[in-house]
Protein backbone atom coordinates (compact mmCIF):
# COMPACT_ATOMS: atom_id res chain seq x y z
CA UNK A 1 0.00 0.00 0.00
CA UNK A 2 3.10 2.62 0.92
CA UNK A 3 4.32 1.58 -2.70
CA UNK A 4 0.75 2.41 -4.26
CA UNK A 5 0.97 5.61 -2.59
CA UNK A 6 4.08 6.71 -3.37
CA UNK A 7 3.72 6.10 -7.03
CA UNK A 8 0.42 7.98 -7.05
CA UNK A 9 2.22 10.60 -5.33
CA UNK A 10 5.30 11.04 -7.54
CA UNK A 11 2.39 10.82 -10.49
CA UNK A 12 0.94 13.72 -8.93
CA UNK A 13 3.80 15.35 -9.07
CA UNK A 14 4.53 14.75 -12.41
CA UNK A 15 1.32 15.77 -13.49
CA UNK A 16 1.15 19.04 -11.53
CA UNK A 17 4.18 20.05 -12.71
CA UNK A 18 3.58 19.67 -16.58
CA UNK A 19 3.36 22.92 -18.74
CA UNK A 20 -0.64 23.09 -19.15
CA UNK A 21 -0.05 23.88 -22.99
CA UNK A 22 1.66 20.31 -23.70
CA UNK A 23 -0.07 18.45 -26.24
CA UNK A 24 0.11 15.05 -24.15
CA UNK A 25 -1.06 13.37 -27.26
CA UNK A 26 2.56 13.56 -29.28
CA UNK A 27 3.82 12.27 -26.41
CA UNK A 28 1.57 9.20 -25.89
CA UNK A 29 1.81 8.47 -29.48
CA UNK A 30 5.63 8.48 -29.29
CA UNK A 31 5.47 6.26 -26.61
CA UNK A 32 3.25 3.71 -28.07
CA UNK A 33 5.08 3.85 -30.98
CA UNK A 34 8.61 2.69 -29.45
CA UNK A 35 6.19 -0.02 -27.41
CA UNK A 36 5.21 -1.49 -30.66
CA UNK A 37 8.36 -1.60 -32.19
CA UNK A 38 9.89 -3.10 -28.96
CA UNK A 39 7.08 -6.01 -28.66
CA UNK A 40 6.79 -6.53 -32.47
CA UNK A 41 10.63 -7.62 -32.45
CA UNK A 42 10.23 -9.67 -29.43
CA UNK A 43 7.33 -11.75 -30.74
CA UNK A 44 7.99 -12.27 -34.77
CA UNK A 45 11.91 -12.44 -34.13
CA UNK A 46 13.47 -15.90 -33.38
CA UNK A 47 17.07 -17.11 -32.25
CA UNK A 48 16.66 -21.07 -33.36
CA UNK A 49 19.79 -22.95 -31.73
CA UNK A 50 21.58 -25.24 -34.25
CA UNK A 51 23.84 -27.48 -32.50
CA UNK A 52 26.35 -24.35 -30.85
CA UNK A 53 25.21 -22.35 -33.51
CA UNK A 54 22.34 -19.60 -33.16
CA UNK A 55 20.72 -18.41 -36.08
CA UNK A 56 17.96 -16.06 -37.25
CA UNK A 57 14.43 -17.17 -37.69
CA UNK A 58 10.85 -15.68 -37.98
CA UNK A 59 7.72 -17.29 -37.49
CA UNK A 60 6.18 -15.32 -40.21
CA UNK A 61 7.67 -18.03 -42.73
CA UNK A 62 5.87 -21.13 -41.52
CA UNK A 63 2.80 -19.26 -39.93
CA UNK A 64 2.30 -16.64 -42.87
CA UNK A 65 -1.24 -16.18 -41.47
CA UNK A 66 0.55 -14.44 -38.58
CA UNK A 67 0.94 -11.51 -40.43
CA UNK A 68 -1.83 -9.36 -39.13
CA UNK A 69 0.48 -8.97 -35.85
CA UNK A 70 3.08 -6.98 -37.71
CA UNK A 71 -0.08 -4.62 -38.93
CA UNK A 72 -0.53 -3.93 -35.38
CA UNK A 73 4.00 -3.58 -33.97
CA UNK A 74 4.82 -1.78 -37.06
CA UNK A 75 4.73 1.54 -35.39
CA UNK A 76 8.06 3.52 -37.10
CA UNK A 77 5.63 5.31 -39.37
CA UNK A 78 3.84 7.17 -36.41
CA UNK A 79 7.14 7.51 -34.43
CA UNK A 80 8.29 9.50 -37.73
CA UNK A 81 5.56 11.65 -37.91
CA UNK A 82 6.11 12.45 -34.38
CA UNK A 83 9.42 13.20 -34.61
CA UNK A 84 8.82 15.37 -38.02
CA UNK A 85 6.28 17.00 -36.00
CA UNK A 86 8.26 18.20 -33.06
CA UNK A 87 11.17 18.65 -35.22
CA UNK A 88 9.86 21.57 -37.33
CA UNK A 89 7.80 22.66 -33.68
CA UNK A 90 11.28 22.37 -32.16
CA UNK A 91 13.09 24.25 -34.63
CA UNK A 92 10.30 27.11 -35.29
CA UNK A 93 10.44 27.71 -31.03
CA UNK A 94 14.68 27.81 -31.42
CA UNK A 95 14.44 30.46 -34.21
CA UNK A 96 12.21 31.95 -31.90
CA UNK A 97 14.55 32.32 -28.98
CA UNK A 98 17.29 33.14 -30.99
CA UNK A 99 19.18 29.98 -31.35
CA UNK A 100 21.35 29.25 -34.30
CA UNK A 101 20.26 25.84 -36.23
CA UNK A 102 23.69 24.67 -35.86
CA UNK A 103 22.92 24.32 -32.07
CA UNK A 104 19.57 23.30 -32.18
CA UNK A 105 21.00 20.32 -34.63
CA UNK A 106 23.70 19.57 -32.02
CA UNK A 107 21.38 19.33 -29.13
CA UNK A 108 19.21 16.99 -30.81
CA UNK A 109 21.79 14.58 -32.19
CA UNK A 110 23.60 14.52 -29.39
CA UNK A 111 20.15 13.43 -27.10
CA UNK A 112 20.17 10.90 -30.39
CA UNK A 113 23.96 9.44 -30.56
CA UNK A 114 24.85 9.76 -26.67
CA UNK A 115 23.22 6.65 -25.79
CA UNK A 116 24.35 4.99 -29.11
CA UNK A 117 28.03 4.73 -27.24
CA UNK A 118 27.46 2.64 -24.21
CA UNK A 119 25.34 -0.10 -26.98
CA UNK A 120 28.81 -0.03 -29.42
CA UNK A 121 30.88 -0.33 -26.47
CA UNK A 122 28.88 -3.24 -24.46
CA UNK A 123 28.96 -5.54 -28.14
CA UNK A 124 32.40 -4.88 -29.20
CA UNK A 125 33.72 -6.17 -25.43
CA UNK A 126 30.43 -8.77 -26.19
CA UNK A 127 31.34 -9.87 -29.63
CA UNK A 128 35.33 -10.33 -28.48
CA UNK A 129 34.52 -12.40 -25.71
CA UNK A 130 32.21 -14.79 -27.58
CA UNK A 131 34.40 -15.45 -30.39
CA UNK A 132 37.53 -15.77 -27.86
CA UNK A 133 35.29 -18.13 -25.91
CA UNK A 134 34.69 -20.07 -28.68
CA UNK A 135 31.77 -19.39 -30.42
CA UNK A 136 30.74 -19.80 -33.86
CA UNK A 137 31.39 -16.92 -36.24
CA UNK A 138 27.73 -17.38 -37.68
CA UNK A 139 26.40 -17.19 -33.79
CA UNK A 140 28.41 -13.73 -33.08
CA UNK A 141 27.58 -12.12 -36.21
CA UNK A 142 23.58 -12.79 -35.77
CA UNK A 143 23.16 -11.91 -32.35
CA UNK A 144 25.19 -8.70 -33.41
CA UNK A 145 23.86 -8.18 -35.85
CA UNK A 146 19.93 -8.51 -34.07
CA UNK A 147 21.32 -6.56 -31.45
CA UNK A 148 22.37 -3.32 -33.48
CA UNK A 149 19.81 -3.34 -35.77
CA UNK A 150 18.27 -0.67 -34.85
CA UNK A 151 21.31 1.75 -35.52
CA UNK A 152 19.85 1.74 -39.34
CA UNK A 153 16.61 3.62 -37.87
CA UNK A 154 18.89 6.62 -35.87
CA UNK A 155 20.87 7.61 -38.82
CA UNK A 156 17.61 7.70 -41.39
CA UNK A 157 16.27 9.76 -38.47
CA UNK A 158 19.13 11.85 -38.08
CA UNK A 159 19.59 12.54 -41.76
CA UNK A 160 15.92 13.63 -42.00
CA UNK A 161 16.47 16.03 -38.70
CA UNK A 162 19.41 17.89 -40.18
CA UNK A 163 17.27 17.99 -43.55
CA UNK A 164 14.56 19.43 -40.93
CA UNK A 165 14.74 23.50 -42.68
CA UNK A 166 14.10 22.05 -45.98
CA UNK A 167 11.39 19.70 -45.17
CA UNK A 168 9.45 22.11 -43.28
CA UNK A 169 6.98 22.54 -45.68
CA UNK A 170 7.34 19.81 -47.97
CA UNK A 171 4.11 18.04 -49.02
CA UNK A 172 4.29 14.60 -48.11
CA UNK A 173 2.73 13.99 -51.88
CA UNK A 174 6.27 14.24 -53.51
CA UNK A 175 7.99 11.70 -51.38
CA UNK A 176 5.29 9.56 -51.68
CA UNK A 177 5.38 10.03 -55.61
CA UNK A 178 9.11 8.53 -55.34
CA UNK A 179 8.22 5.61 -53.43
CA UNK A 180 5.36 4.82 -56.56
CA UNK A 181 8.10 5.35 -58.84
CA UNK A 182 10.80 3.56 -57.54
CA UNK A 183 8.71 0.62 -57.17
CA UNK A 184 7.63 0.82 -60.40
CA UNK A 185 10.59 0.41 -62.45
CA UNK A 186 11.91 -1.98 -59.81
CA UNK A 187 8.88 -4.74 -59.23
CA UNK A 188 7.01 -3.84 -62.86
CA UNK A 189 9.43 -3.00 -64.95
CA UNK A 190 12.41 -5.24 -63.82
CA UNK A 191 14.64 -2.12 -62.98
CA UNK A 192 17.82 -2.49 -60.50
CA UNK A 193 17.59 -3.61 -57.01
CA UNK A 194 19.35 -1.04 -55.39
CA UNK A 195 17.18 1.60 -56.73
CA UNK A 196 14.78 -0.02 -53.98
CA UNK A 197 17.14 1.88 -51.50
CA UNK A 198 15.97 5.38 -52.64
CA UNK A 199 13.23 4.15 -50.39
CA UNK A 200 14.83 4.40 -47.72
CA UNK A 201 14.81 7.74 -47.04
CA UNK A 202 11.57 8.59 -49.63
CA UNK A 203 9.55 5.99 -47.59
CA UNK A 204 10.30 7.60 -44.48
CA UNK A 205 9.99 11.23 -45.64
CA UNK A 206 6.10 10.72 -46.24
CA UNK A 207 5.19 10.30 -42.26
CA UNK A 208 8.45 12.48 -41.45
CA UNK A 209 6.75 15.40 -43.66
CA UNK A 210 3.24 14.48 -42.19
CA UNK A 211 4.58 15.43 -38.95
CA UNK A 212 5.19 18.91 -40.30
CA UNK A 213 1.86 19.39 -42.42
CA UNK A 214 0.82 18.42 -38.76
CA UNK A 215 2.97 21.60 -37.14
CA UNK A 216 1.74 23.83 -39.65
CA UNK A 217 -2.10 22.92 -38.51
CA UNK A 218 -3.02 21.00 -41.86
CA UNK A 219 -3.96 17.57 -40.66
CA UNK A 220 -6.32 19.49 -37.04
CA UNK A 221 -9.47 18.31 -38.55
CA UNK A 222 -10.90 14.45 -38.52
CA UNK A 223 -10.92 14.47 -42.30
CA UNK A 224 -7.71 14.18 -42.59
CA UNK A 225 -7.25 11.49 -40.22
CA UNK A 226 -10.09 9.76 -41.95
CA UNK A 227 -8.60 10.64 -45.41
CA UNK A 228 -5.50 8.66 -44.18
CA UNK A 229 -6.61 5.41 -42.81
CA UNK A 230 -9.25 5.01 -45.35
CA UNK A 231 -7.01 5.81 -48.11
CA UNK A 232 -4.05 3.83 -46.64
CA UNK A 233 -5.74 0.80 -46.09
CA UNK A 234 -7.49 0.81 -49.35
CA UNK A 235 -4.39 1.19 -51.49
CA UNK A 236 -2.40 -1.41 -48.87
CA UNK A 237 -5.22 -3.88 -49.56
CA UNK A 238 -5.40 -3.60 -53.35
CA UNK A 239 -1.16 -3.81 -53.29
CA UNK A 240 -1.15 -6.99 -51.41
CA UNK A 241 -4.18 -8.72 -52.73
CA UNK A 242 -3.73 -7.50 -56.37
CA UNK A 243 -0.24 -6.42 -56.64
CA UNK A 244 2.06 -9.57 -55.24
CA UNK A 245 3.50 -7.27 -52.00
CA UNK A 246 3.84 -9.34 -49.22
CA UNK A 247 0.99 -9.40 -46.05
CA UNK A 248 3.89 -8.64 -43.67
CA UNK A 249 4.51 -5.60 -42.74
CA UNK A 250 8.28 -6.39 -41.32
CA UNK A 251 11.12 -8.67 -43.38
CA UNK A 252 10.82 -12.65 -42.74
CA UNK A 253 13.99 -14.15 -43.66
CA UNK A 254 14.29 -16.21 -46.59
CA UNK A 255 10.99 -13.60 -48.48
CA UNK A 256 12.03 -12.65 -51.87
CA UNK A 257 10.78 -9.17 -50.91
CA UNK A 258 10.70 -7.35 -47.99
CA UNK A 259 7.80 -4.46 -47.48
CA UNK A 260 10.65 -3.16 -44.66
CA UNK A 261 14.21 -3.39 -45.85
CA UNK A 262 14.04 -1.08 -48.19
CA UNK A 263 10.29 0.48 -47.33
CA UNK A 264 8.04 -0.67 -50.16
CA UNK A 265 5.16 1.28 -51.75
CA UNK A 266 2.66 -1.12 -49.93
CA UNK A 267 4.52 -0.33 -46.14
CA UNK A 268 4.15 3.69 -47.34
CA UNK A 269 0.29 3.29 -47.65
CA UNK A 270 0.25 1.06 -44.28
CA UNK A 271 1.98 3.46 -42.44
CA UNK A 272 -0.23 6.19 -43.71
CA UNK A 273 -3.44 4.43 -41.97
CA UNK A 274 -1.30 4.06 -39.39
CA UNK A 275 -0.95 7.81 -38.85
CA UNK A 276 -4.35 8.92 -39.53
CA UNK A 277 -5.57 6.18 -37.05
CA UNK A 278 -3.53 8.03 -34.40
CA UNK A 279 -4.26 11.56 -35.95
CA UNK A 280 -8.03 10.25 -35.10
CA UNK A 281 -7.00 9.13 -31.38
CA UNK A 282 -5.66 12.61 -30.44
CA UNK A 283 -8.25 13.68 -28.35
CA UNK A 284 -9.14 10.26 -27.07
CA UNK A 285 -5.21 10.64 -25.84
CA UNK A 286 -5.52 13.67 -24.27
CA UNK A 287 -8.16 13.02 -22.07
CA UNK A 288 -6.19 9.44 -21.03
CA UNK A 289 -3.34 11.30 -20.17
CA UNK A 290 -4.97 13.48 -18.46
CA UNK A 291 -5.44 10.79 -15.66
CA UNK A 292 -1.83 11.26 -13.02
CA UNK A 293 -0.68 7.61 -13.33
CA UNK A 294 -1.48 7.38 -17.18
CA UNK A 295 0.60 10.52 -18.17
CA UNK A 296 3.83 9.59 -15.75
CA UNK A 297 4.07 6.35 -17.10
CA UNK A 298 3.75 7.62 -20.40
CA UNK A 299 7.02 10.56 -19.39
CA UNK A 300 8.70 7.54 -18.29
CA UNK A 301 8.73 5.99 -21.34
CA UNK A 302 9.61 9.07 -23.48
CA UNK A 303 12.33 10.07 -21.06
CA UNK A 304 13.84 6.77 -21.87
CA UNK A 305 12.87 6.35 -25.36
CA UNK A 306 16.17 5.87 -26.81
CA UNK A 307 17.21 3.61 -23.86
CA UNK A 308 14.14 1.40 -24.48
CA UNK A 309 14.90 1.38 -28.07
CA UNK A 310 18.48 0.64 -28.23
CA UNK A 311 18.99 -1.98 -25.63
CA UNK A 312 15.53 -4.08 -26.53
CA UNK A 313 16.62 -6.56 -28.47
CA UNK A 314 20.24 -7.08 -26.52
CA UNK A 315 17.77 -8.14 -23.52
CA UNK A 316 16.13 -10.72 -26.01
CA UNK A 317 19.73 -12.08 -27.37
CA UNK A 318 21.13 -11.74 -23.52
CA UNK A 319 18.19 -13.99 -22.44
CA UNK A 320 18.66 -15.87 -25.21
CA UNK A 321 22.09 -16.61 -25.28
CA UNK A 322 21.64 -17.48 -20.75
CA UNK A 323 19.30 -19.89 -21.84
CA UNK A 324 21.34 -21.95 -23.97
CA UNK A 325 23.17 -23.03 -20.29
CA UNK A 326 19.81 -24.96 -19.65
CA UNK A 327 19.72 -26.32 -22.57
CA UNK A 328 17.12 -25.60 -25.96
CA UNK A 329 14.35 -24.28 -23.86
CA UNK A 330 10.69 -23.76 -25.93
CA UNK A 331 9.75 -20.80 -27.23
CA UNK A 332 13.53 -19.56 -26.84
CA UNK A 333 15.26 -21.68 -28.83
CA UNK A 334 13.26 -24.11 -30.84
CA UNK A 335 12.09 -23.37 -34.45
CA UNK A 336 8.86 -20.85 -34.44
CA UNK A 337 6.82 -23.25 -36.42
CA UNK A 338 3.75 -23.91 -34.93
CA UNK A 339 1.11 -22.32 -32.05
CA UNK A 340 3.17 -23.88 -29.26
CA UNK A 341 5.88 -21.50 -30.02
CA UNK A 342 3.68 -18.83 -29.80
CA UNK A 343 2.32 -19.80 -26.45
CA UNK A 344 5.73 -20.49 -25.16
CA UNK A 345 6.76 -16.88 -27.00
CA UNK A 346 4.59 -14.95 -24.92
CA UNK A 347 5.78 -16.33 -21.10
CA UNK A 348 9.13 -15.10 -22.41
CA UNK A 349 7.89 -11.85 -22.92
CA UNK A 350 8.10 -10.51 -19.07
CA UNK A 351 11.21 -12.53 -19.07
CA UNK A 352 12.86 -9.90 -21.92
CA UNK A 353 10.85 -6.95 -20.26
CA UNK A 354 12.76 -7.82 -16.64
CA UNK A 355 16.31 -7.81 -18.65
CA UNK A 356 15.48 -4.82 -20.51
CA UNK A 357 14.82 -3.21 -16.55
CA UNK A 358 17.99 -4.35 -15.77
CA UNK A 359 19.54 -2.63 -19.12
CA UNK A 360 17.71 0.33 -18.60
CA UNK A 361 18.61 0.59 -14.90
CA UNK A 362 22.38 0.19 -16.32
CA UNK A 363 22.43 2.48 -18.92
CA UNK A 364 20.05 5.44 -18.64
CA UNK A 365 22.15 7.74 -16.94
CA UNK A 366 23.32 8.35 -20.87
CA UNK A 367 20.35 9.24 -21.86
CA UNK A 368 19.34 11.45 -19.14
CA UNK A 369 23.39 13.36 -18.81
CA UNK A 370 22.53 15.62 -21.84
CA UNK A 371 19.64 16.86 -19.49
CA UNK A 372 21.73 16.92 -16.24
CA UNK A 373 24.01 18.86 -18.19
CA UNK A 374 21.50 21.25 -19.62
CA UNK A 375 20.35 21.86 -16.19
CA UNK A 376 23.60 23.10 -14.96
CA UNK A 377 23.63 25.62 -17.95
CA UNK A 378 19.92 27.06 -17.19
CA UNK A 379 20.86 27.70 -13.56
CA UNK A 380 24.28 29.32 -15.00
CA UNK A 381 22.61 31.87 -16.82
CA UNK A 382 20.04 32.58 -13.69
CA UNK A 383 16.66 31.82 -15.91
CA UNK A 384 13.86 29.11 -15.09
CA UNK A 385 13.24 26.81 -18.13
CA UNK A 386 11.71 23.54 -18.84
CA UNK A 387 14.78 21.26 -19.68
CA UNK A 388 14.56 18.48 -22.11
CA UNK A 389 15.57 15.14 -21.52
CA UNK A 390 15.45 12.90 -24.75
CA UNK A 391 13.14 15.35 -26.03
CA UNK A 392 10.71 15.42 -23.21
CA UNK A 393 11.16 18.36 -21.08
CA UNK A 394 11.17 17.10 -17.53
CA UNK A 395 8.41 18.06 -15.30
CA UNK A 396 8.94 18.56 -11.65
CA UNK A 397 8.44 15.29 -9.68
CA UNK A 398 10.33 12.94 -12.13
CA UNK A 399 13.50 12.37 -9.18
CA UNK A 400 10.69 11.44 -7.17
CA UNK A 401 9.18 8.91 -9.90
CA UNK A 402 12.41 7.34 -10.16
CA UNK A 403 13.45 6.60 -6.68
CA UNK A 404 9.98 4.42 -6.65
Amino acid sequence: MRETSGIRRAAARIHEGTPPHRDRAVDALRAFAILGVVLGHWLVTALVADGDTLRAASPLGPMPWLAPVSWVFQTLAVFFMVGGHVATRGLASARARGTTYGAWLRARLVRLFRPVSAVLAVWAVAAAGLLLGGASFVTVHTVVKLALSPMWFLLVFAALTAATPLLARLNPLWPLAVVLHVDLVCFGLGGPSWLGWVNLAAGWLVPYTLGAAWTRGELERPRAGWTLLVGGAVATAVLVGFAGYPASMVGVPGAAVSNLNPPTLAAVTFGLAQCGLGLLLRDRLRRAMARPVAWAAVALVNLSAMTVFLWHQTAMTATTATGLLAGRLPGLHTRPDGLDWVAARLLWLPVFALVLGVCWAAFHGFEAATGRRGRGRERGRGRTRVVRVGGLPEPSGLREARRV
